[in-house]
């Protein structure tokens, strides 16, 4: 079974490697859309809660870069949409210990404008 949550979050960048205006100063109303698989359990009924989604992606992730600016959170990146989906995925992967959860994380999207995003697998 898959199941996906959406999360939004408000931050600011500037990329210091575009020779375009991407170099200087902007901000973004991102979207993370973050997909879980696994077996449906018996009792529940669910893959998982997604309270317990949320309150891992809000804690890992959310928290930490909404309405922020990212080059301080992420000093020695360039915070491109394509960087941070893979920030994102090693920092929920490292969460899960081996074999504790029935069901995993399995693609991230990040939207950084309505029309582009960049995913992981």
């Amino acid at each position: 079974m898959r199941i996906v949550k959406v999360f939004k979050f408000e931050a600011a960048h500037s990329l210091s490697n575009h020779p375009g205006k991407c170099r200087n100063l902007h901000g973004h109303s991102y979207k993370l859309e973050v997909e879980v698989t696994g077996p449906i359990n018996e009792y529940s009924g669910m893959v998982v809660d997604f309270d317990i989604l949320s309150d891992l992606v809000k804690r890992v992730i959310i928290d930490n870069v909404d309405h922020q600016f990212l080059n301080d959170i992420y000093p020695n990146m360039q915070t491109t949409a394509e960087n941070l989906v893979s920030k994102f995925m090693r920092e929920l992967r490292k969460q899960f210990k081996a074999d504790e959860f029935l069901w995993a994380i399995d693609k991230l999207r990040l939207w950084e404008t309505e029309t582009c995003y960049a995913e992981i697998y």
